[in-house]
C-alpha cells in the first residue's frame, strides 16, 4: 500500500509538472521602474497563481522610453512581445508603426467582453483613434494635481488652496512675508507646466486640434497665455518665492513636499501614496485641482500614465493567453482595484470607479484627496484641445522644450526667446515625422 501511494503521489507530481510547462506563454514588456514596476510585476504573478492555462513572462524594459525603442526594435527582428506598456507620448508611434493589434479589433475577435463607453471620457479620447475606436487598453493612468499644505497657508489665514494662478502668486507672496522659505516646487517638466496649463485654459499646443486634425500640426504654444504663465514661474524663482526641485540640483517635487521643505508643488495623482509614505511626522496636506487662469473657463486636465499595446505576428495560442491576461487586468476587481489599491494611480472606467467608493476606498484617511484626480479629468465635456495631444515624436518635442525652459529659468536665455526655439526645433522634428509617414493618414 505504501509502495502504491508512493507511486500514485510521483504521477501525480509528474502531472502537474507537465501541465505547468504545456501553459501557454507569452512576453509583457512593461516600462515602469521602481515601486511602480514592482506592482506590475506582482500584478503579472497575480495573473499567473490565478489559472494554470497561461503564464505571463514579464519583462520590466527600464523606463517607458526604452520600452517603446526596445519594442520597434524586437518588431524588426521579429522578436516583438505580445504586449506591450506603452506611455501616452508613443500613442501616435505606435498608431502609424503598422505593427500593432488594434483592442478593439482584437477584443471582438477573441470574444472579450470590454465596455469601451464605460472608461473616463478624458482617457479614452487620448488612446481613441479620431473616430473613437480604442486601439489600446489603458491600464495606468494619472493626471496632474496641485500638492498643498494646509499649515504653511494657515499662516495667511486661507483653509483652501488657490483655485487660479493670479491667487497662488498672491499666496506664494504672502507666505514669504510669513516666513514661508519655499512656497512652491518645480521643474521643468512638460507634461505638468505646458500641457496641463494648456489643457485646462483650453489653449492649443499645436494647430489642427493639437495634431489630432493630421500629421501637418504645427506647435503653437508660444503665442499663447503659456508663455506668460512661465514668466511668472521665473518670477516667482527671482522673487524667492519658490524653487527648482530637480534631482540635478538636490531633490525632487516629491520629496521636496513630502518633507516639508516646499509648501506646494504640481505633480501627478500616482505620487499621492509616494507622498503619503514618505512624508515626515505631522505633515497636514491635501491636494486640489490644478490653479486654471479663470475658474468659469475650466477645461478637463490630460491623462498621464499609459496604456496596453498588442503587437502583430504572434500565434493564436499566444493571442489566446494575451485575451485571458488583459481580461484579468483590465477587470474593476483584479485589474483596477489592485492598481488603485497599489500605486496613486486612478480608476479608468466608472465601474472600477464606483466600486472603489462602495468599499469606502476614499473615504480612507490614506487615500483621501486621490478623487481629485476624477474630478479633474472630468471637469468639462471633452473638447478638440482638452482630449489630448496627437504629435509625432512627441518624446523628442518634450525633451526640446524641457532643455529650453532649463535655458530660462537659469538666466542664460529670456523666456519667449528659449520658448521660440523649442517650437522652431520641435517643428523640425514634425516635419521630419510628416515626411517619414509621407501620404499617411491618422486613424
Amino acid at each position: 500500500m505504501k509502495r502504491l501511494f508512493l507511486l500514485a503521489t510521483a504521477a501525480s507530481a509528474i502531472a502537474t509538472a507537465a501541465g505547468a510547462a504545456e501553459r501557454t506563454k507569452f512576453d509583457f514588456w512593461y516600462g515602469l521602474t521602481g515601486d511602480l514596476g514592482e506592482v506590475v510585476a506582482k500584478h503579472c504573478q497575480l495573473f499567473n497563481e490565478s489559472q494554470d492555462k497561461y503564464e505571463a513572462v514579464c519583462t520590466g524594459q527600464g523606463g517607458y522610453d526604452k520600452a517603446e525603442q526596445n519594442t520597434i526594435a524586437a518588431y524588426r527582428a521579429k522578436q516583438q512581445p505580445t504586449i506591450v506598456q506603452i506611455y501616452d507620448a508613443g500613442t501616435v508611434n505606435f498608431m502609424l508603426s503598422g505593427a500593432i493589434y488594434p483592442a478593439n479589433k482584437f477584443t471582438e475577435e477573441h470574444k472579450l467582453d470590454i465596455d469601451w463607453k464605460g472608461y473616463f471620457p478624458g482617457i479614452a479620447n487620448y488612446y481613441a483613434t479620431s473616430g473613437g475606436d480604442m486601439w489600446s487598453f489603458p491600464y495606468n493612468s494619472s493626471t496632474a494635481v496641485f500638492y498643498w499644505n494646509k499649515d504653511a497657508w494657515a499662516k495667511i489665514n486661507k483653509t483652501s488652496a488657490p483655485q487660479t494662478w493670479a491667487e497662488l502668486g498672491e499666496d506664494l507672496k504672502a507666505m514669504k512675508a510669513a516666513g514661508v522659505e519655499c512656497g512652491f516646487a518645480f521643474d521643468f517638466d512638460t507634461w505638468m507646466n505646458l500641457e496641463q496649463f494648456s489643457a485646462t485654459n483650453n489653449l492649443p499646443v499645436a494647430s489642427m486640434d493639437n495634431g489630432y486634425g493630421g500629421l501637418g500640426a504645427e506647435l503653437v504654444f508660444n503665442k499663447t497665455a503659456f508663455v506668460d504663465h512661465m514668466k511668472d514661474f521665473k518670477s516667482w524663482l527671482d522673487a524667492g518665492y519658490a524653487k527648482i526641485q530637480t534631482t540635478q540640483v538636490g531633490k525632487n517635487l516629491v520629496q521636496s513636499f513630502a518633507d516639508g521643505s516646499c509648501a506646494s508643488t504640481i505633480t501627478s495623482i500616482a505620487n499621492h501614496g509616494t507622498v503619503k509614505n514618505t512624508q515626515v511626522a505631522g505633515l497636514n496636506w491635501d491636494v486640489a485641482m490644478l490653479p486654471v487662469i479663470d475658474t468659469t473657463k475650466r477645461t478637463n486636465s490630460l491623462v498621464g500614465g499609459a496604456s496596453l499595446w498588442l503587437m502583430q505576428g504572434k500565434t493564436d495560442k499566444e493571442y489566446e493567453a494575451a485575451a485571458a491576461f488583459l481580461k484579468y487586468v483590465t477587470a474593476a476587481d483584479t485589474g483596477e482595484k489592485y492598481i488603485a489599491e497599489n500605486t496613486g494611480y486612478i480608476p479608468v472606467t466608472t465601474k472600477g470607479f464606483d466600486l472603489l467608493k462602495q468599499e469606502g476606498f476614499y473615504s480612507d484617511p490614506k487615500h483621501t484627496g486621490r478623487e481629485v484626480a476624477i474630478a479633474s479629468l472630468t471637469a468639462s465635456d471633452v473638447g478638440p484641445l482638452s482630449r489630448g495631444i496627437r504629435l509625432g515624436n512627441f518624446t523628442s518635442i518634450r525633451a526640446e522644450v524641457r532643455a529650453e525652459l532649463e535655458a530660462a529659468f537659469t538666466g542664460q536665455k529670456g523666456m519667449q526667446m528659449a520658448i521660440d526655439a523649442a517650437v522652431e526645433r520641435g517643428n523640425q522634428i514634425l516635419r521630419r515625422y510628416e515626411q517619414t509617414y509621407k501620404g499617411a493618414a491618422l486613424p
